[in-house]
């Protein structure tokens, strides 16, 4: 993607169903689930790079003995670092301890992070700053070990201001207002609730102090206390969690815009935010990898007991398309085919713009994501070059000579490796002048493929503020001299505010409202943003349900070709010689690529959840008083 774009995060669980004896028996080594879990965190590190974090339960520990461990970071290679402690700490351990070498109940006992049940998670930070403090896994701690809760999660909440609110009217004292800690007292307010509760029927029952504790284990009921605090929560999420005495569960939001994966055996049960990063893993087949379903959760009891529970009623099912087209790793099954479709469904706007003239056409993509779509953009060149093929042989019948046969043969599409992103820009120089010449060169050219009389097709995963575009890859693909220069978005058109994970939080950034906002300008109607402004102002005191996305007004009197077409535009400076030309993908093209992932309020405005359009409405004013305050 050009325009780099920010996304929370990746989770991963891991519960062992077997003693670690039967690991170290089996696999040779009681730390198997550390070894997996930073497998498993590394193969999700597309998902976040800005911090890491694990977390790991023991079971069954005496008192007075350690059971729960943690390790964050904020290094530039986080997981790396992560790992390298963990290594350290164990080889420090069983260096000093020689007689833990082969002893696993020693090795359980001493040894921090040898545990049955483990937590990872990767982060990019989308709000706030990236400090140690922002990664999950975040801790409540508790000397009941029932009270103890660890929680991570790829989300966000559009609701922070009411849940921290309730918070505060059920008489807690938050210390902060992010939504991680928020969503993390709410569940141990009710934990809490529900084991005094317990505690006291237990009492009655006439069980002793000591006696109550295991029986609070079996009888504490997660997926009732995750109804009690999920109650209100508005948002995307995808929530993991484990408490101190050995259970666990990972949580799904009702529309079902975070991705979750889970796979069950009779050794192990695992969660993740990718189905491939389980099937590499644990090398088991795509069809044992189930996706989690929207609402529900996935408990698993210190028992070992594992169960799919509907924790809220399931809303019309929205998953975000954003993971489809660029965020999962592309080694899914599924989603290697459906963006390979995005690029075959792009083709007759392509070979309309080149007037099929494929000759004289040259295809490429802007690494490295694109590279999927791009193949499927190719499979549909090489069809339409057949079908020409093979009509003008049968147009040609006998007369046609070896040659001929050969010549019309002998077409293929151009294929080139134009763009070459050369360097991860660091703008140490912040003075614009300076800003602008750097990222110019974030990416170089391959010269000598390209003639004056070709046209110049790359495709990019989606364009969302144009700006690398702009002053980088268009100018740099005009030094070939080309013709004309067709820039494809796998994508349609970024419209609105994400409020659900994904770091595009205000609405002037975006290229297609800006392209808006001038042709309004073009046409008389900037009238219509003062309309819009108002309309927004009368509704900041409604509840969310009540709440309607007026800012569509500001795109409904153009048609998508209008709107790309000043986009075109606005991206093509006055020293770019070459004919300028974005086409995006039609949102009906996406729906057919991607027909389980529907989520498209981003392109559409049609948000699916009720706090979405209040985001949108606050994003808008935010934008007309000229406030740059996130929307969320």
């Amino acid at each position: 993607m050009s325009d780099a774009l920010k996304h929370e995060c990746g989770i991963a669980l891991i519960r062992l169903l077997k003693p670690l004896e039967y690991y170290k028996e089996k696999y040779g080594s009681a730390f198997y689930g550390v070894n997996k879990m930073y497998l498993m965190m590394e193969k999700q590190h597309n998902r976040g790079q800005d911090g890491a974090g694990f977390a790991s339960i023991k079971l069954d520990t005496n008192p007075g003995e350690r059971y729960i461990s943690r390790v964050r970071s904020i290094a530039q290679q986080p997981i790396q670092d992560i790992f390298s402690q963990i290594n350290e700490r164990i080889n420090a351990e069983l260096t000093q301890n020689p007689s833990y070498q082969d002893n696993v109940a020693l090795q359980k006992k001493n040894i921090p992070y040898v545990g049955e049940l483990l937590l990872g998670h990767v982060r990019y930070g989308t709000f706030g700053k990236n400090s140690v403090e922002s990664v999950h896994p975040f801790l409540r701690q508790n000397n009941w070990m029932h009270r103890n809760l660890i929680v991570a999660g790829n989300f966000n909440m559009t609701n922070v201001n009411e849940l921290f609110d309730n918070l505060v009217e059920i008489g807690q004292h938050p210390k902060e207002k992010a939504d991680t800690i928020t969503v993390m007292e709410k569940i141990g307010h009710f934990l809490d609730d529900a084991v005094s509760k317990i505690y006291k029927e237990l009492k009655k029952e006439g069980y002793s102090k000591i006696e109550c504790s295991p029986l609070i284990a079996e009888r504490l009921k997660l997926s009732k206390i995750l109804r009690r605090a999920a109650k209100n929560w508005d948002g995307g999420y995808a929530m993991a969690g484990l408490l101190g005495h050995g259970d666990s569960f990972v949580l799904r939001d009702p529309a079902g815009i975070r991705p979750a994966y889970y796979y069950k055996d009779d050794e192990v049960v695992v969660v993740a935010s990718e189905r491939p990063v389980i099937q590499t893993v644990f090398n088991v087949p795509f069809e044992d990898v189930k996706e989690l379903d929207p609402g529900h959760a996935i408990i698993t009891k210190k028992s070992g007991e594992t169960a799919i529970k509907k924790i809220l009623e399931p809303l019309e099912r929205k998953a975000c398309s954003f993971e489809r087209i660029y965020f999962s790793r592309g080694s899914d099954a599924e989603i290697y085919e459906e963006r390979k479709e995005l690029g075959r469904l792009l083709m007759p706007k392509v070979l309309e713009a080149i007037d099929n003239d494929t000759r004289n056409t040259v295809f490429s993509f802007i690494p490295n994501t694109a590279e999927t779509s791009f193949f499927g953009m190719i499979d549909t060149v090489e069809e339409h070059l057949n079908q020409k093929k093979t009509t003008a042989i049968l147009k040609g019948q006998r007369g046609l000579s070896a040659e001929k046969v050969k010549e019309i043969l002998s077409e293929r599409p151009r294929i080139e490796k134009i763009a070459i992103k050369d360097v991860k820009l660091r703008t140490f120089i912040t003075e614009d002048s300076s800003r602008d010449d750097l990222v110019a060169h974030v990416y170089d050219v391959t010269y000598g493929v390209i003639k004056p009389s070709d046209n110049l097709v790359i495709i990019d995963d989606s364009i969302v503020r144009g700006t690398t575009l702009k002053k980088s890859i268009i100018k740099m693909m005009d030094r070939l001299n080309p013709k004309k220069i067709i820039v494809v978005s796998s994508a349609p058109q970024i419209r609105y505010p994400d409020c659900y994970g994904i770091d595009m939080a205000n609405l002037e950034s975006l290229i297609a409202f800006r392209a808006a906002l001038e042709l309004l300008k073009d046409h008389n109607q900037y009238h219509i943003v003062e309309d819009v402004y108002q309309k927004c102002l009368k509704q900041v005191h409604l509840k969310d349900k009540n709440v309607v996305n007026y800012v569509k007004e500001i795109y409904s009197n153009f048609t998508d070709e209008q709107i790309s077409d000043k986009i075109s535009e606005l991206l093509s400076d006055e020293d770019v010689n070459a004919e300028v030309k974005i086409i995006f993908q039609p949102v009906d093209n996406l729906h057919k690529a991607c027909p389980k992932n529907l989520g498209d309020w981003y392109f559409t405005g049609n948000y699916p959840t009720v706090g979405g359009n209040r985001v949108v409405n606050r994003a808008f004013i935010n934008f007309y008083e000229g406030n740059k305050e996130r929307a969320y």
